[in-house]
């Protein structure tokens, strides 16, 4: 019974068991604290208990710091569509409906998406390293020993800021993207035009 056990714990198919039943108990271990969390911050935040000041100094990190990176991210992913786009827009006979294109894919998808990748790399693995930081230098600790919680002091101002200032940030960058890929557009038409004339004189 012994070596029958034994061959059975060294096939694949029970290692990846192994591996599928270790990696789901952290899943849910993970997404249960997370829960946890995340009602502790909405009861923080429903009962008002949390500071404007705390608040103002989240938001200038999110909408002050943040804006030229994402900036520059959106804009230059602008400039690349308009100039993969334009061309054969021009091509085809639509560069009327160039502008009118980029406004659309910016707006409803790629001002969205580059906006929330420039605040996560720059925003959120600093605010993670800045926790991560004070828990293992045990300030989280000292702030439990205070009776301070750290999620209302730590997790609630910062989801606060996040949610006011994300609207703002993805608004403008949108509009800075379109004005952007709107001025390549138009130039790359021109260019394109030009060159056709060029190559029918």
């Amino acid at each position: 019974m012994k070596r029958i056990e034994y061959f059975i714990t060294q096939t694949a198919t029970y290692q990846f068991a192994r591996i599928i039943r270790a990696q789901s108990k952290d899943f849910f271990e993970t997404f249960g604290r997370m829960s946890i969390r995340f009602f502790e911050v909405l009861k923080y935040i429903l009962t008002g208990q949390f500071s404007y000041k705390h608040i103002i100094e989240q938001c200038n990190k999110f909408a002050i710091d943040s804006l030229p990176i994402t900036l520059t991210i959106v804009s230059m992913t602008s400039i690349i569509l308009a100039v993969q786009v334009a061309p054969e827009m021009v091509k085809q006979g639509g560069a009327n409906f160039i502008g009118g294109l980029l406004a659309i894919v910016t707006v409803r998808e790629m001002g969205t998406i580059m906006t929330g990748f420039a605040i996560i790399s720059m925003i959120g693995s600093s605010m993670a390293s800045e926790i991560a930081t004070m828990k293992v230098t045990d300030q989280v600790s000292a702030m439990k020993v205070l009776h301070v919680p750290p999620v209302k002091y730590l997790f609630v101002p910062r989801i606060i800021a996040g949610a006011l200032m994300m609207p703002i940030i993805t608004t403008v960058a949108s509009t800075i993207g379109i004005f952007c890929g709107g001025f390549v557009s138009s130039l790359t038409s021109r260019f394109r035009v030009f060159q056709n004339i060029i190559n029918i004189v």
